[in-house]
């Protein structure tokens, strides 16, 4: 197999797989400036295939130093306009070659994700239709962004007028690493900014090799750098830039606050944040095709083995139905078990790294030791791949830690209810809004019911639905940014008041 080739099978993933080496030219330098360089301190990072154990690539670990010369260079191109200043119709048709770029190497960018952090390849390729997508999206938006003339007299002339904010630092996370990107990158570059990624160091590899793909696109020198690296360096160096004018990040609410704090400690620069989810599905009991519906409230949590900031990890069933209800969660789950993230076929593959891998087994032991139920799962399997198999506890309550807290791995948290009341309650009583779902068939208990949660998304009679044209999101402390339709382009924008007084 050839990394230009479309594998269908598992052996086709896994020659593939073994064309990809530094020797081939597996890119883990930094990307500054148009050119792909060793971090300044020569220091490198580590990163493994958590399916097999295996050490992947030792990549560039950046940090102060390789920040302040990507700003300084990401300045010099937002002043200099090449990007900044051309006109929309030739940044979209730009930002359109790239995504052509992505659609030709798809196979092997999904492979880089799926080797760096072990989800399934199936999977993989499904983030890279919705980066590839997200990237067009953004840029078809390009030029119908209008800006406003205000109501005046005759003796004015007032615009509003959009214009791109400078330079824009994207943190990524490691759970979608492409999908993530193209969500941050996309509505930035398309506003006309100079933009510094910062790919997770768990998930470096994709991020380089779209940085390849960008300098093939003709992004011109400077517009678009990618810093591998490690949070608390290069990370931390980037939020406390005084030159830069935005920070974009998606990953725990904790870091989410230092970012913050990092920024009022700086330069007062924009902060958009997508971060920690506890997020609520909720069935009610008269919901139609109980089989069906338990399906996706398994798939809603078991998905990319759990690590997802909008899994459906609590789940709220009314009392009536709920023992049926979950046995078919219980056998919806049995179909969705881990395997080999190379085999198109496996639903799961492994979690990203030894800590996660560890974290997550902790909070199972703590269920057990709180006292809810344990109905599935709850132990690692054995070998040398990091795989935790799909784990449900029944009988939560909303002060067991598992119910509360993220755990960003396969574990459902059961509750029951009685009453609407009594749902609405429970699902709001959470420190995160980020996504919420609600199955029934009453559209007046769906209306009531949706205005009243407070989550920044609501999903009715499905899990996860909606396209590029939805913005994506939270409330509370999942954060107070948008990704994904025209109203992210708008976020990378600043207005600016034009009044020309007129002789009359």
């Amino acid at each position: 197999m050839s990394l230009a080739s479309h594998p269908r099978t598992h052996a086709d993933w896994q020659a593939l797989a073994a064309e990809l080496s530094v020797e081939k030219g597996l890119e883990t330098r930094a990307f500054i400036n148009d050119v792909f360089v060793a971090a300044a301190s020569g220091e490198t990072l580590e990163t493994r295939n958590p399916a097999t154990g295996e050490v992947l690539a030792e990549v560039a670990s950046c940090d102060a130093a390789d920040a302040d010369v990507a700003v300084s260079h990401a300045r010099a191109a937002f002043d200099g306009g090449d990007w900044s200043r051309l006109a929309p119709g030739k940044r979209k048709k730009t930002l359109l070659r790239l995504a052509d770029l992505m659609e030709a190497n798809k196979a092997e960018l999904a492979l880089l994700d799926t080797l760096d952090m072990g989800k399934p390849v199936s999977s993989a390729l499904g983030d890279l239709v919705g980066a590839i997508g997200c990237l067009r999206y953004q840029a078809e938006c390009i030029d119908k962004l209008y800006g406003e003339v205000a109501p005046t007299g005759e003796e004015a002339l007032a615009l509003v007028l959009r214009e791109p904010l400078g330079v824009v630092a994207c943190i990524v996370p490691w759970n979608f690493p492409l999908m993530m990107t193209a969500w941050k990158i996309a509505p930035a570059l398309a506003a006309g900014n100079s933009v510094i990624l910062k790919p997770s160091e768990k998930s470096p590899l994709s991020a380089l090799r779209l940085a390849s793909l960008a300098q093939e696109a003709g992004l011109p020198r400077g517009v678009f750098q990618v810093l591998p690296g490690f949070g608390h360096t290069v990370g931390k160096a980037l939020a406390l830039s005084m030159e830069v004018d935005c920070l974009a990040f998606t990953g725990s609410t904790g870091v989410g606050k230092q970012l913050m704090q990092y920024a009022g400690q700086s330069n007062l620069k924009k902060v958009f944040l997508e971060c920690g989810g506890k997020s609520p599905n909720i069935v009610f009991a008269d919901c139609k095709d109980l089989d069906r519906v338990a399906k996706h409230a398994a798939a809603a949590i078991f998905h990319n083995q759990g690590e997802v900031c909008i899994a459906g990890s609590r789940l709220l069933v009314e009392n009536s139905i709920r023992e049926a209800f979950v046995d078919k969660v219980l056998a919806a789950a049995e179909a969705m078990q881990p395997g080999d993230p190379l085999d198109p076929a496996s639903f799961m593959g492994a979690m990203v790294d030894r800590a996660q891998y560890e974290r997550v087994i902790d909070f199972i032991r703590r269920g057990v030791e709180e006292g809810a139920t344990l109905r599935a799962g709850g132990e690692a399997l054995e070998g040398p791949g990091l795989f935790i198999p799909p784990t449900v506890f029944d009988g939560v309550t909303e002060h067991m830690a598992i119910g509360r807290e993220e755990i960003f791995g396969p574990v459902l948290a059961v509750f029951g209810f009685d009453s609407e009341e009594e749902a609405v309650r429970l699902a709001n009583d959470s420190d995160y809004g980020l996504a919420a779902g609600l199955w029934s068939q009453d559209i007046d208990r769906i209306m009531r019911v949706t205005r009243r949660l407070r989550s920044g998304q609501v999903f009715v009679n499905n899990w996860a639905g909606g396209d590029q044209t939805m913005p994506f999101g939270g409330v509370k402390q999942s954060g107070n940014g948008r990704d994904k339709s025209h109203h992210s382009l708008e976020e990378y924008s600043d207005l600016k008041s034009v009044w020309m007084t007129l002789a009359t």
